[in-house]
């Protein structure tokens, strides 16, 4: 199976660029940039990552993004996931990133897309790896904060397909989001939503029917409402999952007790991605490794989730075409 699965040409569609920072690039621009960081070396930095919850995880990934300054900056964190990429044979990945985050910080919106975008666009040109971008809004902050980033997004709009709603999930349900939802649908953004990660189903079916999202970024939470795992079956709404997220900020306290079998067997679109990999102990193979490792997948089950996941991409039909000829080759 771990062959299958290194041999496999595979679609992300769940991944923080934030949270790809890896210890040593963290610690080499916080030297550069004069950060001050809570940590004396790169094992201290690894012996923090032992989290409880959500919000434990977040406390320390917002800490670590304060070391992102320059445009130069984004470009190597971002260019560091790619590689990871290519180790792994994702061919097409759509990337999340924070702007509140860093212009928060001071720092312009325009630094943080120009230094993603470059090496997106680097990455085409090198390794033939396509990609998108999906702004994100950080839902423990306010409406009005998210609409101003919504406004400063604009100017980028051409590198923007999507936008996204992630950060502390309970207490911030996605009816808080409503209006700036609707404007960056009346924008021409496609829509996706974090929703049932730790929070109850109630925060899937506001995603679903006040924010009119695309995709449900984890919805693991579904299984507990026989209602609304017909409707996501019938709809074939895509759950983009992420196995190691999930054990480490124990929404399940190991990989035996994960559902995404039963959500597969159901029949719901459901995906693999790796969310945040430098904290969450893994890239996208080690996650597929994990599952398999640890629950009764079948190869059928692997090459189902691999196509799920170029399915229900952003992309274009031709190229969806494309990709998921070349997984049948592989296989």
């Amino acid at each position: 199976m771990t062959n299958l699965i290194k041999r496999l040409p595979k679609a992300e569609l769940h991944l923080h660029i934030e949270g790809s920072l890896e210890p040593e690039l963290m610690f080499t621009l916080a030297k550069k940039n004069n950060i001050n960081i809570p940590y004396k070396n790169i094992e201290d930095i690894r012996n923090a990552y032992n989290f409880t919850n959500l919000q434990s995880f977040l406390d320390i990934y917002y800490a670590g993004a304060n070391v992102l300054i320059t445009k130069e900056d984004f470009y190597d964190l971002t260019w560091e996931y790619i590689l990871k990429c290519v180790e792994d044979n994702v061919i097409h990945t759509e990337i999340f990133f924070d702007p509140q985050t860093h212009t928060q910080r001071g720092i312009s919106f325009e630094t943080v897309i120009t230094g993603i975008k470059e090496a997106l666009n680097d990455a085409k040109e090198k390794y033939g790896i396509t990609s998108c971008i999906i702004m994100c809004f950080l839902r423990h902050l306010s409406q009005e904060d998210a609409i101003k980033t919504l406004e400063e997004s604009l100017d980028f709009k051409d590198d923007i397909i999507a936008v996204g709603l992630d950060s502390s999930e309970l207490g911030n349900p996605p009816s808080k989001f409503e209006e700036v939802f609707k404007k960056a649908k009346e924008e021409g953004f496609k829509l996706v939503a974090h929703a049932g990660e730790e929070a109850d189903v109630s925060y899937i079916y506001e995603a679903l029917d006040l924010l009119d999202i695309q995709r449900i970024d984890h919805g693991v939470q579904s299984i507990k409402s026989d209602e609304l795992m017909k409707r996501l079956k019938d709809e074939q709404i895509p759950l983009t999952v992420c196995p190691n997220s999930n054990i480490e900020l124990k929404v399940f306290e190991n990989y035996k007790e994960h559902n995404i079998k039963e959500l597969l067997d159901y029949g719901l679109n459901v995906t693999v991605n790796s969310d945040d990999p430098a904290y969450f102990k893994g890239y996208i193979n080690q996650n597929f490794i994990n599952l398999c490792e640890n629950l009764p997948l079948s190869k059928e089950d692997i090459i189902t989730l691999v196509k799920n996941s170029f399915k229900s991409s952003f992309i274009d039909e031709n190229l969806k075409k494309e990709y998921l000829a070349k997984v049948d080759k592989a296989i």
